[in-house]
């Protein structure tokens, strides 16, 4: 058995935990995601109602494949489900992994998408056995950038014109992280503690 077959999630902070999807959580994710502020920068959205519960079914379609490769974990803090955070395998060969988040607008400015990227990140590099791990963000998305920056991530610059969103093209940030930082950094927090 690898380790792969034997991932322990869900995965916990302090505050909030991230976990397997269920059925019944596409209501919460609809909250969120038929807001326009939420999807302001992203290709989806706002969602109708069915957008919401194809997506859940995607998720949990997308969890029972083998190999696994995409790990949508719903975000859940105080027994409330407030948004998704992701990690996906993008090539096996070259263990390279891009993280993704979305969080309730009620929690913003709280510090959860940082807490959500930094584990991501972690389970990225421990269970995943990846190398790499990049996200992008819209320029315009202040706050993402922030959120990767406080993640660990560096910035290795813009992508012009990267995406074709509603309607434009859209220039994004790309950042990244590789296992020798994060070890690095792990052990710097690990010492001062």
């Amino acid at each position: 058995m690898n380790k792969i077959d034997t991932l322990k999630i869900p995965l916990f902070s302090e505050r909030l935990s991230l976990r397997e999807f269920m059925e019944d959580d596409w209501a919460a994710v609809h909250s969120y995601a038929s807001q326009a502020t939420v999807c302001h920068y992203q290709p989806w959205g706002p969602n109708t109602e069915v957008d919401s519960q194809e997506y859940v079914q995607q998720v949990i379609q997308d969890a029972a494949q083998k190999p696994r490769r995409r790990y949508a974990l719903a975000i859940e803090m105080n027994e409330a489900m407030v948004g998704t955070g992701e990690i996906s395998i993008e090539d096996i060969h070259h263990q390279v992994g891009v993280i993704a988040y979305i969080v309730h607008p009620d929690y913003w400015g709280q510090g959860i998408a940082t807490e959500v990227a930094r584990l991501l990140i972690d389970f990225g590099f421990q269970a995943l056995n990846l190398h790499r791990i990049y996200a992008t963000c819209d320029c315009r998305n202040i706050g993402s950038a922030k959120v990767l920056e406080k993640a660990g991530m560096i910035k290795d610059g813009r992508l012009r014109e990267h995406l074709w969103i509603k309607g434009g093209w859209r220039d994004s940030y790309l950042y990244s992280v590789l296992e020798q930082e994060w070890k690095r950094e792990k052990f710097v927090i690990e010492k001062d503690e």
